[in-house]
């Protein structure tokens, strides 16, 4: 299954893709106001449940969101491709780990917000996985259980802000691409062996297999799920490839009127075009997110 957030006359809905479009799942499932909180529940979905049921909307009739609006934990893991490790020249063999708030996200087809504040807004596509039920000290050979779903993440970074640690660079408001949608472990034949790409402007800049990461999907929930129960929702970035626009000569970053796309194999593609911060209205704590075609 395709799940995903989305926006439609400013209100926000979750629902399923479809053939014909999107369903909206909510009328099924009154008391999950979002799709963080349906996610427990989502064994209770089944064919039975929506036969004959015909799409609520199309798909250019919404807005999409951030495929979790509102997680209670983003957990990034940097530095896990040995491409990206030789261009930072990152020697410490643990995994290299930030976190991102809420608010940094923006949805499919949404704009990057360049900061103004930034000359260095980089690209790094990467395969994010979303928790699916609660868990602590989880085992590695257990880990795959608790995945409701994968998704693409354009893990934007403002590098001139990163300085000695990683949260200044990586919270700045819609610097986080997100989507399109959450794909279900059962439609993914191997998620330790995804083509991911990320383009700039049409153009290959990243190019890598997540067979190549250093700390694998296993690893990675059980070596966080030792220090931090893990929950329904939380979402977990596996990492980019190298490639990144910091460490080219000259350095490729991010400006207004620039189109970023995360593609990965079996999931889908992310596409975000990049705006100016002036472009955006004033920030607010619950943000309408406007898609951009």
């Amino acid at each position: 299954m395709k799940l995903l957030s989305f926006s439609i006359n400013g209100h926000e809905k979750y629902g399923l893709i479809a053939p014909d479009g999107i369903i909206d799942l909510s009328p099924f499932f009154p008391g999950c106001p979002d799709l963080r909180s349906f996610l427990p529940h989502l064994q209770q979905l089944n064919q039975a449940m929506l036969m004959g049921k015909k799409a609520d909307y199309l798909i250019d009739q919404i807005g999409f969101l951030p495929v979790i609006t509102r997680p209670n934990k983003i957990i990034c893991a940097g530095m896990n491709y040995q491409e990206k490790r030789d261009e930072f020249n990152e020697q410490d063999p643990d995994p290299t780990l930030f976190i991102r708030f809420a608010d940094s996200q923006t949805g499919h087809r949404c704009g990057l917000i360049k900061p103004l504040r930034s000359n260095e807004f980089d690209y790094e596509g990467e395969l994010a996985l979303v928790i699916g039920r609660h868990g602590s000290h989880i085992p590695a050979d257990q880990a795959r259980g608790y995945i409701a779903g994968y998704s693409c993440y354009m893990d934007g970074s403002v590098r001139d802000w990163q300085h000695t640690w990683f949260t200044a660079g990586k919270n700045w408001p819609a610097t986080g691409g997100f989507g399109p949608w959450l794909v279900t472990p059962d439609e993914i034949s191997d998620p330790q062996n995804l083509e991911i790409i990320t383009r700039l402007n049409g153009r290959e800049v990243q190019h890598d297999n997540t067979h190549s990461m250093i700390h694998s999907i296993d690893k990675l929930i059980a070596y966080i799920s030792t220090f931090s129960a893990l929950s329904p929702g939380d979402v977990i970035l596996t990492g980019s490839p190298g490639g990144v626009g910091k460490k080219r000569n000259p350095p490729l970053f991010l400006w207004p009127g620039d189109v970023v796309e995360v593609e990965i194999s079996e999931i889908g593609c992310l596409v975000n075009p990049v705006i100016a911060e002036i472009d955006k209205k004033p920030y607010s704590a619950n943000p309408v997110y406007t898609n951009v075609s």
